[in-house]
């Protein structure tokens, strides 16, 4: 009997993306529509089913999970999930992917029930355009909150920023300096098909060349091994400092070992995020359907997975909004 979830083109699933909430108390405008609907609050998913859910993903071996929304951390008692999937034994790294606005107040509460790992949505370190994208004036708190990250001993603390021509292009050296000056692992993503006003388009994607060419010329720096699965292409600099990854999903996409399932705030399993297929296994685990019923459904539906961007590219298949990313979890 298979033991792991494997696809159709032979790649395993060992990571799971654990959206806990669709809501967010920012309104990034490159992200959120001007008026989001909101999950039902009897359609997300509880803890015990959380648990239970990822419970049967690392039976299978899956056993890296990253929560997200939403913004994770606006869902009540969030420390309680992170405790309860801690104690997961399979389970060999837990983090979380934040917008860092209530990071500063609860960075140690976060470490002690067992997270590992921290990721902050940081798309511009200028306040004005800071407060103008997000339509909160939090700039410094969310500051003070990767810090907090930092001074509560994460094993990582990385910077994630969105690069979009003509919105934050400016910034790519001075999150560099940033990363260079204070120790962080800055993430450089290009800009993808999933924002909620649908106004994406290849004229504003900024490419990975240009965003490492832009960098080298400034700094002297050297690439690291990739991991297998890794959505990143990481470097660190010369003379110390931090680190920075590039992540490439539309100019050289990584779906050839994509290794990632996701699972959505209302239990649907997105297997590709470029794909608009979604499978409801919500009703299954409401249903009295036993873990080997669910676990039955799990390979069949990771089987179907799409092949991804990387094949839609090379065929010439024109790249289309998908769904919001709020909808789905980072």
């Amino acid at each position: 009997m298979e033991s792991r979830l494997v696809d159709f083109y032979g790649r395993v699933a060992r990571k799971l993306r654990l959206s806990v909430i669709d809501k967010c108390n920012f309104r990034c405008n490159f992200c959120m529509p001007e008026n989001p609907e909101w999950i039902p609050n009897e359609k997300i998913l509880a803890f015990d089913e959380i648990t239970r859910l990822v419970r049967i993903f690392s039976t299978f071996g899956v056993d890296r999970v990253r929560i997200s929304g939403g913004e994770p951390l606006v869902r009540r008692n969030i420390e309680k999930l992170i405790s309860e999937l801690a104690h997961i034994r399979p389970i060999r790294r837990l983090g979380i992917t934040t917008n860092g606005f209530f990071l500063a107040e609860k960075a140690a509460q976060l470490k002690d029930a067992g997270l590992q790992s921290v990721t902050v949505s940081l798309h511009s370190l200028r306040p004005e355009r800071f407060s103008f994208v997000t339509r909160v004036n939090s700039h410094s708190k969310v500051l003070d909150g990767i810090r907090a990250a930092k001074d509560a001993g994460f094993e990582n603390v990385k910077i994630n920023a969105v690069i979009i021509r003509g919105y934050n292009d400016d910034e790519i050296l001075d999150f560099a300096a940033f990363a260079y000056e204070e120790g962080f692992n800055m993430r450089f993503i290009e800009y993808m098909p999933f924002d909620g006003k649908r106004k994406w388009g290849m004229d504003k994607v900024v490419s990975g060349e240009e965003i490492l060419s832009k960098i080298s010329k400034r700094y002297q720096i050297v690439p690291l091994e990739r991991e297998a699965g890794s959505t990143a292409i990481n470097y660190k600099f010369v003379d110390g400092g931090g680190e920075f990854g590039i992540i490439t999903s539309i100019t050289r996409p990584f779906c050839s070992d994509c290794d990632r399932i996701r699972l959505t705030a209302d239990g649907k399993i997105v297997p590709c995020l470029f794909d608009i297929h979604e499978y409801d296994v919500a009703s299954l685990l409401r249903s009295g359907e036993s873990d080997l019923e669910i676990s039955e459904y799990l390979k069949k539906i990771v089987k179907l997975k799409a092949p991804g961007v990387e094949s839609l590219m090379k065929t010439s298949v024109e790249l289309k909004h998908v769904r919001p990313m709020y909808r789905t979890g980072g």
